[in-house]
């Protein structure tokens, strides 16, 4: 922070204004950032006097330390010096006391100053200034690194310089900080193992204005990690972007939420058989991010997203070069995580995007009219069906240089292991809007072919090969006769059949380990 300014911002859309300025004293032994918030309809002298009351405590603090420190023949009564606070403008004698803040701010701040005993301040409004930063408390060799948070007032992030330091001492006395990296990311490097890193970043604006300086250190050294991770030898077979245009490499993951693992029924009861810190959402998020990366996909669909780790990480990483992609996040109702498409703009156009919360839109779509009058009769049936907070998302994608479309659908079905009805029923829902927005996208965009548009449809389905969606999916039908329709004897569903459009096909194959995991990825044939 620069010593002779003080930096005043105006708070939007709140009636306060924050103040703060660093005043230093090195013969009274005061170093002290003072920060005021007070509202804008204050007169000046309140403030003034406020800070002088501040300043005052402080002055008497240190001295009080300092003769502390003295042993009795050194000891001095010291008497407080005058503390002289005014505000001012070179050249002229009228006085700011009585204004309010909110008067000061409409005023010209051109050669205004605040004095403080010995120092003179000038005074400037809405520099760029970094509110809050905080770095991981996990960090990996070999693995990005950028801030937790980062929050800025009157500056653009893109515009803002960052860079990177390491010590292996932590405590500034001494701490020996070298460069070892400069913007708002940092690669970290095996030879970064058992430093401290430090972040100090400048805000600037689009105008090129600066901002003070805000730093943060580590609270840990950076982290060994093993040589190969599994999925870097999965890597290897996607080393390259894929060249054909005809070609499509999807990456689709549930990837627990933090609301989910951070809690000790979790760690206690959930998953056991994990380290308490391979659960931290800042060890996982490393790990997750640079799987992302290294697969080189196209497009990217993903469940029980937090909406902070979209926010701060995923679309901080994914969104700028040289990865570029696009993202779009559909939280579940009032939960605060959701479902994620990410697709690569290099690749593809984003033509329209949907997002359907499917429990309270099962009895009011008129679509849904013809299965929901089969099953509203079961009040135990319907309520649970509708209290249900499954999100559905939707994206019509155009591929880049091709008359080609393709949409892409993700979603989370229900989890409880007595609710294989409810999920074949969701998936039902589900497949009679997709269909609705498949022949709608054909009439807007004027597709007369349909083989030129195909379907994605991605998802933590909570569901195995062996049960109804899988069939539905890949058969187009399913029976009144079907196992699931009766996984709950209390709401079972009869009468009952399912059938839909699309010729699908899993991705992946049926291979055991899906036996195991409940992603199922399921795309349109083209040949169909």
């Amino acid at each position: 922070m620069d010593m002779n300014k003080v930096y005043i911002r105006n708070v939007e859309f709140t009636d306060e204004i924050n103040i703060v300025f660093r005043y230093v004293n090195h013969e009274l032994n005061v170093d002290r950032d003072f920060n005021f918030c007070r509202k804008k309809d204050e007169p000046v002298f309140k403030l003034l006097v406020r800070i002088r009351n501040n300043v005052e405590k402080e002055i008497d603090k240190c001295l009080n330390k300092t003769s502390k420190r003295r042993s009795s023949s050194e000891k001095k009564t010291r008497a407080l010096p005058q503390i002289q606070i005014e505000m001012y403008r070179d050249g002229c004698n009228s006085s700011y006391n009585q204004m309010t803040l909110a008067e000061l701010l409409q005023n010209n701040f051109s050669g205004v100053k605040l004095r403080v005993i010995d120092q003179i301040f000038s005074i400037v409004l809405n520099q760029p200034w970094v509110d809050f930063l905080q770095l991981p408390k996990c960090i990996l060799a070999g693995f990005l690194i950028y801030p937790n948070k980062f929050h800025i007032q009157f500056a653009v992030r893109e515009h803002c310089y960052g860079m990177w330091l390491k010590s292996r001492q932590r405590e500034a006395i001494t701490a020996n900080w070298e460069k070892c990296g400069e913007g708002l990311t940092y690669q970290v490097a095996q030879k970064d193992v058992g430093y401290y890193i430090k972040f100090a970043v400048t805000p600037r604006n689009k105008e090129g204005i600066s901002g003070p300086i805000a730093e943060e250190i580590s609270k840990c050294v950076v982290q060994a990690v093993p040589d190969v991770f599994p999925f870097q030898i999965r890597q290897q077979h996607t080393v390259k972007l894929l060249s054909e245009p005809s070609h499509i490499r999807v990456v689709t993951y549930n990837i627990l939420a933090d609301l989910y693992a951070d809690s000790e029924y979790s760690r206690q009861t959930l998953f056991p058989y994990c380290s308490p810190q391979s659960l931290l959402i800042d060890y996982r998020k490393q790990l997750l991010i640079k799987e992302l990366i290294g697969y080189n996909t196209d497009l990217i669909c993903l469940q029980e997203v937090d909406q902070k780790i979209f926010d701060v990480d995923l679309k901080n990483v994914l969104e700028m070069p040289p990865h570029n992609f696009y993202g779009m996040m559909a939280p579940k109702g009032i939960c605060t995580e959701g479902v994620s498409v990410f697709f690569r703009r290099s690749r593809f156009d984003l033509l329209g995007s949907h997002v359907l919360h499917l429990g309270k839109s099962i009895p009011s779509l008129s679509i849904f009219e013809p299965l929901w009058n089969k099953i509203k009769t079961n009040k135990q049936l319907a309520a649970r069906i509708c209290n249900r907070s499954t999100t559905l998302q939707i994206c019509l994608l155009k591929v880049k240089e091709t008359d080609k479309y393709v949409l892409v659908a993700n979603t989370h079905l229900y989890f409880h292991p007595d609710a294989d009805h409810i999920r074949l029923l969701q998936i039902g829902f589900a497949l009679t809007y997709i269909e609705h927005i498949h022949k709608q996208s054909m009439m807007e965009h004027n597709i007369t072919n349909p083989q030129n548009i195909g379907l994605i449809f991605c998802g933590d389905f909570n569901s195995v090969p062996e049960c109804g969606i899988y069939k539905l999916m890949t058969e187009q039908f399913v029976d009144k006769n079907l196992n699931d329709w009766c996984s709950n004897i209390d709401e079972a569903v009869f009468d009952v059949e399912l059938a839909q459009p699309f010729k699908m096909f899993s991705a992946c194959g049926t291979p055991k380990i899906a036996l195991n995991y409940y992603n199922v990825y399921l795309c349109q044939r083209k040949n169909n």
